[in-house]
């Protein structure tokens, strides 16, 4: 069995405007590699095997120190980029409402089948994380993986993983907080929550 702690990179520029960052590579604030220095704390102790990340800086920066704790090399795998948002990339709700308000609704109704016009269907998003993630668990079969990653590709992942329709990611999964450990098990195809949302708290057990 392969345990994965999923982690969403630490706060963006964008994070107080609460703008869609898809593919847009927008800077961590002062707080966000904060948060990336108590992920590395916690990675020190956390008996990490690998540590992947997306290829936008936001994650790297957020996995890099981790990965400098545990004597790691950071993996890149371009599978784990965010959703991409198209038309809807870099706007805030308000400003999508002015541009295609129609679209928006029906995007808040059924954010699968109505993604955002122009932007990437969530299915194929959570179906390239997943056959990531299998293949990292072939590579590593008893590994303990930090993987650095984004918001809505880790809740679309999770439900894709954990056999919950798609389009109700934002509803059961309202919110990954910036930072903090989201950790699943895979074991023979099958994948368990073991916690969501926890705090990056050092000296914290591996669960194995």
């Amino acid at each position: 069995m392969t345990d994965f702690i999923l982690v969403r990179h630490g706060e963006t520029v964008w994070h107080a405007e609460n703008r869609y960052a898809g593919r847009s590579d927008v800077p961590l604030t002062e707080h966000g590699r904060e948060q990336a220095q108590a992920l590395a704390h916690w990675a020190a102790t956390a008996g990490l095997t690998a540590v992947w990340s997306s290829p936008l800086s936001r994650a790297r920066l957020t996995a890099a120190p981790a990965a400098d704790a545990c004597g790691l090399t950071p993996h890149i795998d371009e599978r784990l980029y965010e959703v991409d948002f198209g038309q809807g990339e870099g706007l805030t709700r308000e400003e999508m409402r002015r541009r295609f308000p129609q679209r928006l609704a029906a995007f808040l109704a059924d954010p699968v089948e109505n993604h955002l016009p122009g932007g990437e269907h969530p299915r194929r998003a959570a179906e390239r994380a997943a056959a990531c993630l299998a293949d990292i668990a072939r590579e590593q079969p008893d590994g303990r993986v930090l993987l650095v990653a984004h918001s809505t590709l880790v809740r679309v992942l999770l439900c894709h993983l954990l056999g919950i329709p798609l389009a109700d990611y934002r509803r059961v999964f309202p919110q990954l907080h910036n930072g903090a450990l989201t950790e699943i098990r895979v074991d023979h195809g099958q994948t368990a929550l073991l916690r969501l949302n926890a705090p990056a708290l050092a000296q914290t057990p591996a669960l194995h």
